[in-house]
């Protein structure tokens, strides 16, 4: 849970003057939906930044950075979770209460 908090508290906050806290927590929700898919996939934990990587993601770059800080939290969830829940929504919801 701290890595969760770590990560929502260092992404929050837009990283371009142009980017706003909605747009910053959107891209943070792409990059937990994108390894929620990689481990629906099978895709091993160590390999998720490359397989996220290799799907072409559309957020901006800087955003790959949390891969590995979020990564752990995500496969830490139960595989009835994974399938079940939307984790990109949960942490859309987390990052705007920030």
């Amino acid at each position: 849970m701290l890595r969760i908090a770590l990560a929502a508290a260092l992404l929050a906050t837009p990283l371009a003057a142009a980017e706003t806290k909605e747009q910053s927590c959107k891209y943070q929700a792409e990059v937990v939906a994108a390894i929620q898919k990689a481990r629906l996939d099978r895709v091993k934990e160590r390999d998720v930044p490359q397989a996220v990587a290799e799907a072409g993601p559309t957020w901006p770059e800087n955003y790959n950075a949390a891969i590995p800080l979020i990564t752990p939290w995500v496969y830490e969830q139960k595989m009835r979770d994974i399938r079940k829940k939307d984790l990109g929504a949960a942490w859309m919801e987390l990052c705007l209460q920030q």
